[in-house]
């Protein structure tokens, strides 16, 4: 059996958007998540930033960045950068990302009001292992 890869995922490097960032500099993430996707051929290409650890004004720029890049998705975080997406995040992301990019909502979905509260904001994938706890123990 021949098993295809059907995405890929990378994550932005956070010193590139810490503060003091010069913005031209912003430009390298962009050709460099341009040149993933390129070579995807077809295959669904998912950014991740630790959206806990922007400026709001960096969020947004990233945002732009995802959307020109050609990304299929924004993921909120990896859940190991200190904190998981928050209602704020993902609304903000849904504000300024294009039509065409996604989002994940990955980290803090403790149960099913958030995974509803997410989904409501504009997420349309959801990251969380406690969600599979939470229905198994509604079944009980």
């Amino acid at each position: 059996m021949l098993l295809a890869l059907t995405w890929l995922t990378v994550s932005l490097t956070v010193t590139l958007f810490s503060s003091g960032v010069n913005i031209p500099r912003l430009s390298q993430p962009l050709a460099e998540i341009k040149a993933v996707k390129a070579s995807c051929r077809g295959r669904i290409l998912k950014v991740i930033v630790e959206a806990c650890q922007l400026t709001q004004e960096e969020k947004v720029k990233v945002c732009q960045i995802v959307t020109l890049a050609g990304a299929d998705f924004i993921k909120t975080s990896t859940g190991f950068g200190g904190g998981g997406a928050t209602r704020e995040d993902v609304a903000l992301f849904a504000k300024h990302v294009g039509p065409n990019v996604k989002i994940k909502a990955a980290g803090g979905i403790a149960n099913l009001q958030d995974a509803e509260d997410f989904i409501n904001l504009g997420a349309s994938r959801l990251g969380t292992s406690r969600i599979v706890k939470a229905v198994k123990a509604m079944e009980k």
